[in-house]
This record gives structure tokens, C-alpha cells and sequence, in this order.
């Protein structure tokens, strides 16, 4: 197989999405299909397929008396269909799951934020506390995204493909108690 048949990207998006947005929220028992990828494909990339995916955040800080007594938080994995593409002739179950993973790996960041904010304790720079963990997941995310693909190859070896697959189910499974709802 060539290299453009196989390889895949992915979109990091680390910005809020309005109402209008086309979104779909990680699921454990909703896997993303081809029909789920709507934008035009780019075929001058090189990739058969573009998943866009990201972490939205978002909080509350209630004060008393000038001062914070607690915070709400909202943390959500979302794949975007309206950025998202696939290349028709080249695509097929296998790249699907590459792409999958790429979602995956993004609910996998999401849950360690989640786990990071549940260790907070309210305090006055609470709001800056928040907005450092969420640049730091994001770094993060980006970085774990961008390894799988370097080391896999952009899913074209299949043995470290199959290894990330088996490591991203370990890792959404030791951190269950924080995933998307």
C-alpha cells in the first residue's frame, strides 16, 4: 500500500464551538462512521481522512463575600463532522479506526483534565489555576496525538497501530470514573 493511500491526519481544535457547530460528544457506545466526516476532502493533502477533535472547557467560580467558595467546570470531547473529511476511494474500515483513535486519544485527555480539576481546591487564583490546566491538557493532547501518528506511521504499521489501540483502551479504562457522559 502507498503512503497516500494509508496516511491520516488530525485537527486539533482547542476553541469553543458555538450553538450552530455540527458536533458529535465522545461516546464509549457511539463509534464514528464515515458519515460522520462531512467536510470536503482536501485532496491535495496527501491524507485519506482529517478527523477534527477537541476538548471544550468551560467554569463558574461562585463567590461570597468577594471571595471564591467553589467552581463548576464543564469538560467535553468533541469530534467535529463540518472539519472533518475523508477521501471516498481511499477509505475503509481500517483508516476508520485510525481516525477513531485519534477521538479516543482526545476523550483520553479529557478525562485526565477532569481528574486534574476533581484535585483542585477552591482558592483565589482558581481561575487561573483552571485556564493553565486546560493549556496544559491541550499541549499535551496535541503531543500524544502527534506521537501516535509519527509512531504508527499514520496507521501504516499495523503492529504499532494495534499497540496504540491496546494502550488507549488500557488508559480510558484506568480512568473510567472520569469519562465523558
Amino acid at each position: 500500500m502507498s503512503l497516500k493511500l494509508i496516511i491520516g491526519i488530525i485537527a486539533f481544535l482547542c476553541i469553543g464551538n458555538s450553538p450552530e457547530d455540527d458536533t458529535i460528544s465522545w461516546n464509549e457506545n457511539r463509534k464514528l462512521t464515515w458519515a460522520d466526516f462531512k467536510d470536503r476532502p482536501n485532496l491535495n493533502s496527501g491524507a485519506v481522512a482529517l478527523t477534527a477533535s477537541g476538548i471544550t472547557f468551560g467554569f463558574s467560580i461562585q463567590k461570597s463575600g468577594g471571595k471564591p467558595v467553589s467552581f463548576n467546570t464543564t469538560v467535553e470531547s468533541l469530534f467535529y463532522p463540518d472539519k472533518s473529511w475523508y477521501i471516498t476511494e481511499r477509505a475503509d474500515s481500517y483508516i476508520l479506526g485510525h481516525e477513531q483513535l485519534h477521538f479516543d486519544i482526545t476523550e483520553l485527555h479529557a478525562r485526565k483534565f477532569r481528574q486534574q480539576i476533581n484535585e483542585l481546591k477552591v482558592s483565589s487564583n482558581i481561575r487561573a489555576k483552571l485556564n493553565r490546566l486546560h493549556t496544559s491538557i491541550n499541549k499535551a493532547s496535541a503531543a500524544m496525538q502527534n506521537k501516535y501518528d509519527r509512531e504508527s506511521n499514520h496507521s501504516i504499521i499495523k503492529e504499532a497501530q494495534l499497540r496504540w489501540q491496546k494502550y488507549i483502551a488500557a488508559e480510558l479504562e484506568a480512568l473510567e470514573e472520569f469519562k465523558s457522559q
